[in-house]
């Protein structure tokens, strides 16, 4: 998708996988979540949850004077029961920036919505790098690269350019990794409030359509992260779009390619989930409400086999939602997709589906919280639903 401010009304996502549910669980577990097989585990037991999206929270954190807003959000989170938020470790250039410059830190944002998480028993997937041009991302890296005379063209440069742009990527992700937080006083790879690393927001490769291009950068990257901290999971933060390791699947995708594989770059050994976006409004648009639903149970459901057949890991579908700019939308009708998502993720979950082995699971992100909660109706009883699959 290509970017998330253009989903006004909130998207959900949605973490497919057998983890743990309420936030309280987080303050009697502080052990980190692991995977075996298919599934996620935290102290020797399926780990399941429910969460949230805000990719606004470092920005606004490293501005003191607005930290109640993000204290806020979690506060509301906490009392949805909702345990895991999903947010960026990066804003590269531009305003309220982590990576001022190349070289150039200030992390004081971030420390903070980790303290915060840590504080309301939330646990955190974070995001290194962008694929777009949103708080940076791989575009200002190509661009301060350029700028320091590297002999870059186009921001695929940015996956093959090993002097300059592999150096300054591994050393952000360096700074972050080994960060100790200055009001926890707790390194980030040594805390267990960090459920898992995410190398990118979504990885394109418009250069190279087979994934071979992108897979070479996953291996080094993901390489490099297990090297300075074995302690978290770590995630691609791919979309599911098919490539040449397996041309029959390419079918599954919505007309086109992104330059990535979903097998080949989840086989890599260091990375420990798949995961998946579904946006069907934007993939089939102009088709009706049937027809993207149809797609998008046709997209978990595939990716959900692959997930445990083929690359034996649990799958984590992390985005998806409807946009307020489509044709005829409504609040009711943003209320019945996010509905039938969440009775859908239900239904697997309780049957054991696909993916999941014999333990189900069955967990929910919503994207977005701003300064208030959203569809909280919603969330509550989904909440309710996929809580009680620990029982």
């Amino acid at each position: 998708m290509a970017y998330f401010s253009k989903i006004i009304s909130f998207s959900l996502v949605f973490l497919l996988v057998a983890l743990a549910c309420e936030a309280r669980v987080l303050l009697q577990s502080p052990g980190f979540v692991q995977t075996q097989n298919t599934q996620f585990i935290l102290n020797g037991s399926s780990f399941f949850f429910n969460g949230f999206n805000s990719y606004w929270m470092m920005k606004v954190a490293a501005d003191p004077s607005q930290r109640s807003k993000v204290s806020d959000v979690f506060s509301q989170a906490a009392a949805a029961r909702l345990s895991v938020f999903r947010t960026w470790a990066f804003n590269d250039g531009g305003s309220q920036a982590l990576q001022i410059s190349p070289g150039v830190y200030d992390e004081r944002g971030l420390d903070f919505v980790i303290s915060e998480a840590r504080k309301n028993g939330i646990r955190l997937i974070l995001s290194l790098t962008n694929n777009y041009k949103d708080f940076g991302g791989r575009r200002q890296y190509v661009s301060w690269a350029r700028n320091a005379g590297a002999p870059v063209n186009t921001d695929d440069d940015f996956y093959t350019m090993e002097l300059s742009l592999s150096k300054a990527t591994t050393r952000t992700t360096l700074r972050v990794l080994t960060r100790i937080n200055t009001i926890t006083r707790v390194a980030y790879e040594d805390d267990p409030t960090i459920m898992a690393w995410e190398l990118k927001k979504e990885p394109r490769c418009q250069v190279d359509y087979s994934g071979k291009t992108l897979n070479g950068w996953i291996q080094e990257m993901a390489s490099f992260v297990k090297s300075i901290d074995s302690n978290h999971l770590l995630t691609v933060g791919m979309e599911g779009f098919y490539g040449d390791s397996m041309p029959e699947k390419k079918e599954i995708n919505p007309g086109y390619q992104v330059g990535t594989d979903f097998i080949s770059n989840h086989l890599i050994k260091d990375i420990d989930s798949t995961t998946i976006h579904a946006y069907p409004d934007i993939r089939l648009s102009g088709k009706d409400d049937s027809s993207q639903m149809a797609f998008m149970q046709r997209w978990m459901t595939s990716h959900l086999t692959e997930s445990e057949t083929i690359i034996k890991k649990p799958m984590i579908f992390s985005e998806s939602g409807k946009s307020s700019k489509d044709p005829g939308y409504s609040l009711s009708a943003r209320d019945s997709f996010l509905s039938a998502v969440y009775t859908n993720i239900y239904n697997t979950a309780r049957n054991g589906g696909i993916g999941l082995a014999n333990h189900g699971g069955g967990n929910a992100i919503v994207w977005i919280m701003y300064m208030r909660l959203l569809c909280l109706k919603i969330l509550q009883q989904a909440a309710s639903l996929l809580n009680n699959l620990t029982k």
